[in-house]
């Protein structure tokens, strides 16, 4: 018999009632430190009384009224968002899917009123991960995100990641845009080099096309910058942002150039509850906190604080861990010991991570950690750590 909730995860057995800063608290009391922050979502942390005091004082006012009229709260955010970067217009959804929907739409719709409706296709990469809509398991292509759900939507082109030489080839005359994570989170916490994301902005101005960035899992502030592009000083045309951005509360958003924005008119495109005035109220908290520079260099100090930890946990387990990658507070830990495993043990020891490709475990505190949790985090990994042995090390 089918259980009531439909079974499409492998849930751990721990049932969360109440969230406190980067601490969980399981039914049954325990607490449990928190690296995994719903998959990089509570950027400030549970509960955060800024953040609550924002909702609550939204709820008692008003929840929804849709986008057939005016959001004071969703035009406030639009224009942080677009005082803060490269952007010059925004358009608000529930979640990272959608944001990856509309992103495609733009670009695909961008050059059919330029009168180049043949170019439709949009380059993508081995790794990664743009949701699961039928846009999104499409954009991917991998075997585990499409096996079963044919057929597939056409008009992605898939590249090795890394492989610099096939780039050029793969830009045609149908080629729209090219769609790449800064930091791969799902594919593994690996980051693009700066380098190579200013290689792909020249490509994209070189061949006429659109460059779009998936920023969902590394925005808002995850890399110690408010976006991740902005270390290697290069702009997007379109950019998907989720996660992190509500603080916990459903809220997602493309961001998008004038020119890149221009074939989106009334009617192309709509959301029953995307920017509503609960989440939107939330995310104006939200940048308020996170585009703060020493807020930011305070997540610098903390990123390189804990990775110096991580590297010396790596440095005393090296039969569970091999090294560490990542950057800011986007970290991961490549394992030798299966990396559920690594979770599991986790687990035991009260402290959350989040599994991802390539055998790594991702390390995504709340951005408002402290230094003694880092410390507290890193006793515990190694408990779970020492209480691992991958075969290679038993059978010595």
């Amino acid at each position: 018999m089918i259980a009531q909730l439909l079974p499409t995860y492998s849930r751990a057995p721990l049932s969360f009632v109440k969230g406190e800063g980067s601490w969980l608290i399981e039914a049954d009391g325990r607490r449990f430190l928190d690296l995994g922050a719903g998959i990089a979502v509570n950027a400030l942390g549970h509960a955060n009384p800024a953040l609550v005091e924002a909702l609550t004082d939204q709820a008692q006012r008003l929840w929804h009224t849709s986008n057939l009229y005016q959001v004071p709260q969703q035009q406030a955010l639009a224009e942080k968002l677009v005082d803060a970067t490269f952007a010059d217009t925004v358009f608000f959804t529930n979640s990272g899917t959608e944001a990856c929907e509309l992103a495609v739409k733009m670009a695909r719709k961008y050059f059919y009123d330029k009168g180049q409706s043949e170019r439709v296709e949009i380059i993508t990469f081995s790794g990664s991960f743009h949701g699961r809509s039928s846009a999104g398991i499409a954009a991917a292509g991998s075997e585990k995100m499409t096996k079963g759900f044919g057929p597939l939507l056409p008009g992605f082109v898939h590249l090795h990641w890394g492989d610099h030489d096939a780039l050029a080839p793969a830009i045609t005359g149908k080629t729209a845009a090219l769609l790449i994570e800064p930091v791969q989170g799902e594919g593994g916490i690996v980051p693009l080099p700066d380098q190579c994301l200013k290689g792909l902005r020249d490509l994209c101005d070189e061949k006429g096309i659109l460059l779009i960035l998936d920023e969902v899992q590394c925005g808002v502030g995850r890399t110690g910058r408010l976006f991740a592009h902005e270390w290697a000083g290069v702009d997007p045309d379109i950019m998907m942002v989720a996660k992190g951005i509500g603080g916990g509360f459903p809220l997602g958003a493309v961001l998008a150039t004038e020119k890149a924005a221009s074939g989106m008119t009334a009617g192309t495109h709509g959301s029953t509850y995307g920017g509503n005035p609960l989440g939107c109220a939330v995310g104006n908290k939200v940048m308020d906190i996170v585009s703060d520079p020493a807020f930011l260099a305070e997540v610098n100090r903390k990123a390189g604080l804990f990775r110096q930890r991580l590297e010396a946990l790596v440095a005393e387990h090296p039969d569970v861990f091999d090294h560490v990658r990542g950057t800011g507070l986007m970290l991961g830990l490549k394992c030798k010991a299966a990396n559920l495993d690594v979770v599991d043990a986790g687990y035991a020891n009260a402290v959350i991570t989040v599994p991802a490709a390539d055998n790594v475990i991702r390390i995504l505190p709340p951005l408002t950690i402290t230094d003694d949790e880092i410390a507290e985090a890193v006793i515990r990994l190694g408990a779970a750590a020492a209480s691992l042995k991958t075969p290679s090390a038993s059978s010595g």
